[in-house]
């Protein structure tokens, strides 16, 4: 089932689903030939924008949850590549330690989980959670509303080696994004394999980096379609830091929105789109802090300064400053049951295991979808379906389709691999 698109279905993205299909063997071609040069992250999902004329990536996540989303008839795939990635790094695997997000009270994420160990379990792997929160005093069971359970430990640190009482893994799977730092804990790991490694976390990470990455992956894979790169890359721009609440850094902040706001106009111009142009304004490491906030004329920031000063006028000390990234607002015309919707694609090693789409029936098209009131559905394959299929016209399959997404969601792994080279602390330097 392919979601009801608002666009006309002769519209840019139908060609490009065209071209990407048409194109399959050399794109193949190309992933494996980078595969060869680069190290794929462990996993990873990536939100997917379709705006009826462009379709890009607005967000890369290299510490996936939301694994309880995908369909069972994908499991197999989750499974096969989670084997290929384990006999990568640790041929010779027993033992893998699961590393959740402390405050692991969330059954939804909790759910997550319990999928995350099956897909080890079913790859051969004895899987234990160990949980770093000190909350977590002793071995902890909490049962879950679908009747599924979930063991939370203490994890034990021995010299250099983690572990919980009375299992010693060679292999440490971080579901944690680190965004409230680097605990102690987790240094100085030399025995062990930690995926992914402690720089993927926000600690680190910045998203201006990784779009920046990704504007070079997306600029060659377009000339190997024949494509404007545009139609598959979100524009962007970065800002030092900002303060709202405190009026630091306005005057960058909307130096870069005007500029942004006017090369989408151009854009736009170009291709005959009669849409609003609009940017999104959020931090450029973590989720946390500013949030997401759509801008459509720079006027609006005013307005968003204004609020954040009175939200702060009672209170002793204003929120930090951040570095900022002014991101290329990208629309969703996809609709289910006429609820907003985005595909979410997965990925484990290099391989897309699934997917789903998020909806939000309370927010527009223009808008962030991942907040409280979203809800998710698979992407939807019949069992035997889930490879593409040639010869049927663009927007009639939804294999198809996923296959496009698939297309861009490793096209957003592939930057994230070029990211974490950059930023690897223990990578040889040459002169």
């Amino acid at each position: 089932m392919v979601p009801h698109l608002v666009t006309a279905l002769t519209g840019p993205i139908n060609e490009l689903e065209q071209r990407v299909l048409d194109s399959m063997p050399a794109i193949e071609r190309w992933f494996r030939l980078e595969w060869m040069e680069h190290t794929p992250p462990f996993y990873s999902s990536v939100d997917v924008r379709n705006a009826g004329f462009k379709l890009a990536p607005v967000d890369t996540n290299l510490f996936p949850a939301g694994w309880n989303n995908l369909t069972p008839a994908m499991l197999p795939l989750a499974v096969q590549a989670a084997m290929a990635s384990i006999e990568k790094i640790c041929p010779e695997a027993r033992n893998l330690l699961l590393i959740p997000e402390n405050n692991a009270s969330n059954t939804f994420y909790l759910s997550s989980l319990v999928q995350l160990r099956r897909i080890f379990h079913m790859a051969g792997l004895n899987v234990r959670i160990g949980s770093i929160d000190p909350a977590i005093k002793k071995t902890t069971t909490i049962e879950l509303p679908n009747g599924d359970s979930i063991t939370l430990e203490p994890v034990i640190r021995n010299k250099r080696r983690l572990g919980v009482k009375d299992f010693d893994p060679c292999t440490i799977l971080l579901n944690n994004d680190l965004s409230a730092g680097i605990p102690g804990i987790l240094e100085d790991i030399h025995e062990q394999y930690l995926l992914p490694p402690l720089h993927a976390g926000w600690t680190t990470r910045r998203k201006s980096k990784h779009f920046k990455c990704y504007e070079e992956v997306a600029k060659r894979l377009g000339k190997l379609l024949g494509v404007d790169p545009w139609l598959i890359n979100p524009m962007f721009e970065k800002c030092g830091e900002v303060n709202l609440a405190e009026g630091v850094g306005m005057e960058c902040l909307s130096t870069h929105v005007d500029a942004l706001l006017g090369k989408i106009r151009r854009k736009y111009k170009e291709y005959g789109i009669k849409e609003k142009p609009f940017v999104v304004v959020k931090t450029d490491n973590g989720s946390h802090g500013l949030g997401i906030v759509t801008v459509r004329d720079v006027k609006d920031l005013e307005a968003l300064s204004l609020k954040a000063q009175s939200q702060m006028s009672g209170t002793r000390e204003g929120p930090p400053a951040h570095d900022i990234l002014v991101q290329e607002g990208v629309l969703t015309k996809e609709r289910m049951n006429d609820a907003v919707a985005e595909p979410v694609v997965y990925m484990m090693d290099r391989y897309v295991v699934g997917g789903f789409y998020r909806i939000h029936a309370g927010r527009g098209a223009d808008e962030n979808l991942n907040a409280p009131g979203s809800s998710f559905v698979p992407l939807a394959f019949e069992p035997s379906a889930n490879l593409p299929q040639p010869g049927i016209r663009p927007g009639a399959s939804a294999p198809n389709r996923f296959y496009m997404y698939g297309v861009v969601g490793r096209l957003a792994m592939l930057a994230a691999s070029y990211e974490l080279e950059a930023t690897d602390p223990d990578a040889e330097v040459y002169e």
